[in-house]
């Protein structure tokens, strides 16, 4: 992707380029967040973070171990199966 760039405004305001508005799925109202990281200023649509983010930000540490679908569904299963238990 070639660089492109946008002008700020005497208010603060910047147009984010048809392309970017593309390819991140923005629109009117869209949120987008900016990250300082190493020297560089990170533009991303807010709201999108992956599994191991969000686990990351709760607990704290590494990522949490990989599991194959099977085992997810199982848990899934057996988590249902207690909650929903007669007796």
């Amino acid at each position: 992707m070639s660089i492109t760039r946008s002008r700020l405004t005497a208010q603060g305001q910047i147009s984010v380029p048809a392309a970017i508005r593309k390819r991140l799925g923005l629109g009117p109202g869209s949120v987008i967040e900016w990250e300082e990281s190493g020297g560089e200023i990170v533009v991303r649509r807010s709201g999108r973070f992956n599994s191991e983010q969000i686990h990351r930000e709760l607990f704290g540490g590494a990522a949490p171990d990989p599991h194959s679908l099977d085992e997810l569904k199982s848990g899934v299963r057996e988590n249902i199966r207690k909650r929903h238990a007669r007796g």
